[in-house]
């Protein structure tokens, strides 16, 4: 009997809600891989969901910034080499250096799953000498590597044409979703009397147009917004609602788990992603909570981003909004909530779409990635 593989799968974040990670671990335990799957431990992190592979939170001294990663990678390095792995998995730049070396001294097999076009988020747009790092640490690795997916074709074919690399596209759609019941809007706050307008997910950050979408509630009648997830921006947004007295009109429901997430994403009449057209990562840049709105057939108001467009106007579950401008934001929220026809038409064709884009034929591209049959 052959020995069984082992791979350590690296993250920076605490675990919880990372659906793309978790889908992936579990298709490697389907597999017939011993997982662990590695991140962090944060103040305000959420208990831990049962997983069928181990999970380890490290808790960190420093929380941010240079000296957070240093010690993160510098930990993760010496976790990887005295563990037991044949293969590794690094997910998204911050991980790689540690990952890079530890494969190179045991002689594992490395694996990169970038979730985005790292190097020109928003973060380091504004910041070039970290940048800077950043780009030299992917310049030297990234050259070397064998096996590398990333989630769409926009930024594959960046990669491809920088390094002359295969970069295969594992996209980060959902897993079907059939739950076996529903959580009724009273139990989780939902207004019962309001069309519910959400945004939703872990990178609530700056040029994401949640701080316009919010603005723009100033000027709405009868829409109710909730917010569900965390990011940079969302302390910034909870002032701005109790400074505007929005709250009525807004509500923040924090990180939620997966299968929870859901229930608010299912009760919404309109799912939002309005990332801004700021930076190469941005415009490249093809979300989750696309899919997850679409698996919970709730219609898609987005930015009209490429690879957005592929999947809005490619299967007709939604439409784009006309500018990131607040009032007209309100307008269009309005007009497009009236349209009862058109909201019904968009729910038929989430269904549709959701047969077609699942998780579950993602794995197939993951099955020669990881070889295995």
């Amino acid at each position: 009997m052959a020995a069984r593989k082992h791979i350590i799968v690296s993250v920076t974040n605490d675990l919880v809600t990372d659906n793309r990670v978790d889908k992936v671990c579990s298709f490697l335990m389907e597999q017939g891989f011993i997982v662990t799957l590695v991140g962090r431990k944060r103040k305000n992190s959420l208990p831990m969901p049962d997983r069928k592979y181990k999970c380890v939170r490290m808790k960190l001294f420093f929380d941010k910034g240079a000296l957070f990663y240093a010690e993160y990678n510098i930990r993760l390095f010496l976790f990887q080499l005295f563990h037991k792995s044949s293969h590794l998995l690094a997910n998204d730049l911050d991980t790689l250096l540690s990952g890079y070396l530890a494969a190179k001294i045991k002689g594992n097999r490395l694996i990169y799953d970038t979730h985005e076009y790292f190097t020109e988020v928003p973060e380091l747009v504004s910041r070039p000498r970290i940048k800077r790092i950043w780009e030299r640490i992917e310049e030297w690795i990234f050259p070397k590597l064998e096996a590398i997916y990333t989630v769409n074709d926009s930024i594959a074919s960046r990669y491809s044409e920088k390094y002359g690399k295969n970069v295969r596209v594992v996209r980060n759609v959902s897993r079907k979703w059939t739950p076996k019941d529903i959580v009724p809007k009273s139990e989780l706050g939902i207004p019962e009397d309001k069309k519910l307008l959400i945004v939703q997910g872990a990178g609530i950050n700056i040029d994401r147009g949640v701080e316009e979408a919010v603005e723009a509630m100033k000027y709405t009648e009868g829409l109710f917004l909730m917010i569900v997830g965390d990011g940079d921006v969302v302390p910034q947004l909870k002032e701005q609602v109790a400074r505007e007295q929005l709250g009525d009109k807004v509500r923040f429901y924090g990180k939620r788990p997966f299968n929870e997430l859901m229930y608010y994403t299912f009760h919404a009449d309109f799912g939002l992603t309005l990332d801004k057209d700021t930076n190469l990562n941005y415009r490249f840049s093809l979300p989750n909570k696309v899919f997850d709105y679409i698996h919970a057939t709730t219609p898609v108001l987005a930015s009209d981003l490429p690879e957005i467009r592929k999947v809005v106007e490619g299967y007709q579950v939604g439409t784009f909004i006309p500018s990131h401008d607040p009032k007209e934001l309100a307008a269009f929220f309005m007009e497009t909530a009236r349209n009862e026809e058109q909201l019904t038409y968009w729910k038929q064709n989430c269904q549709r779409a959701a047969k077609e884009l699942c998780w579950e034929h993602e794995e197939e591209v993951l099955k020669e990635i990881y070889e295995v049959s």
